[in-house]
């Protein structure tokens, strides 16, 4: 199974920019739909962008204008690019990784944190 490591969160002005990347190991990685969610101080975790293997790219609404995903077969890593950030965007982000949506390898997570 696919291991799944974040990396690239911190503390960020309103209006700054993250990349967030997301590392794995294991074979096939081009096999699977890959995903990010978060999950904010109290909230539910949520789904943010998912790549899947067939290249099909989403983004929820909330987000759809400032954070684009992108992934690198080559290097086993899918990014998360997140522009002009805003304070409800403070959360953990996770990628999960799964086949045929079900995503049932995730990541440890990584904090960001967006200062107003």
């Amino acid at each position: 199974q696919v291991q799944l490591a974040e990396s690239g969160g911190g503390l960020v002005q309103a209006g700054g920019s993250l990349r967030l990347s997301c590392a794995a190991s294991g074979r096939f990685f081009e096999t699977y739909d890959m995903a990010w969610y978060r999950q904010a101080p109290g909230k539910e975790r949520e789904l943010v962008a998912t790549f899947t293997s067939g290249n099909n790219i989403y983004v929820v609404d909330s987000v759809k204008d400032r954070f684009t995903i992108d992934r690198d077969n080559a290097k086993n890593t899918i990014y998360l690019q997140m522009n002009s950030l805003k304070p409800e965007d403070t959360a953990v982000y996770y990628c999960a990784a799964g086949r045929f949506g079900n995503y049932g390898a995730w990541g440890q997570g990584t904090r960001v944190t967006v200062s107003s």
